[in-house]
């Protein structure tokens, strides 16, 4: 047998061979996070598995009236502290009364104020969503991303509501409005701005009107992580 023929011959069981090897799994693509998602990530949420204690105290100033109340959340039992004109409350979210139940609808309107880019990912069976690449911000009146969510008509505190959040790429909130029970016309529109980074929450604790005179703001922000 000539060489030449020996090598074709070789070179074909190789081939042969090779086409016979199973083939190697193809590495998963990760899916592409939705709009919920990569507003929360932004604002730290894959760090909000860690906390072991969230304490906050929610503040409005209007002209010259001033109104607060604070809140130490445990959220891993649930367990929260509410301090109000110097009464003190501790109750378990599992295992609520009827005083309670009415205290606890305070701390979720102020919980949502500070971590409602958080509650996206949360509350995401009980609403539905729809995402604006491009739309003009009530206040600053610049072109930002728009997302608006409609809660459902059934349960929570605010059935029906809805929010219209504003935001850039980075997908930080800049802006928002509150409608309720999905009225046209805005209940309230504000700012979300002086951010404030703590064990990797980025939370921020100003929300303006456009008009002068008014602040919902948060002091005394702690974070306790494992």
């Amino acid at each position: 047998m000539k060489p030449t023929a020996l090598f074709t011959i070789v070179a074909s069981i190789m081939f042969l061979a090779c086409k016979d090897e199973p083939k190697t799994a193809k590495q998963e693509v990760e899916p592409e996070k939705s709009v919920l998602e990569k507003i929360a990530l932004a604002h730290g949420y894959e760090n909000w598995k860690s906390v072991q204690e969230f304490t906050f105290t929610f503040n409005v100033d209007r002209d010259s009236s001033h109104f607060e109340r604070t809140w130490v959340w445990k959220p891993k039992s649930n367990d929260v502290t509410a301090i109000s004109g110097g009464d003190t409350l501790l109750y378990n979210r599992k295992s609520m009364d009827s005083i309670a139940t009415k205290i606890n609808g305070g701390f979720i309107n102020d919980r949502y104020w500070v971590l409602a880019p958080f509650n996206l990912i949360w509350d995401a069976k009980n609403f539905t969503y729809e995402h604006t690449e491009e739309e003009k911000s009530p206040i600053s009146g610049e072109s930002m991303q728009k997302l608006t969510i409609v809660y459902s008509n059934e349960g929570g505190y605010t059935p029906g509501d809805a929010y219209d959040f504003y935001f850039k790429d980075d997908f930080i909130l800049r802006e928002w409005v509150f409608r309720k029970s999905n009225q046209t016309e805005p209940s309230m529109t504000t700012t979300w701005e002086d951010y404030i980074e703590i064990e990797g929450l980025k939370l921020a604790q100003d929300h303006r009107k456009a008009e002068e005179g008014f602040s919902l703001n948060f002091t005394d922000l702690s974070v306790i992580k494992n």
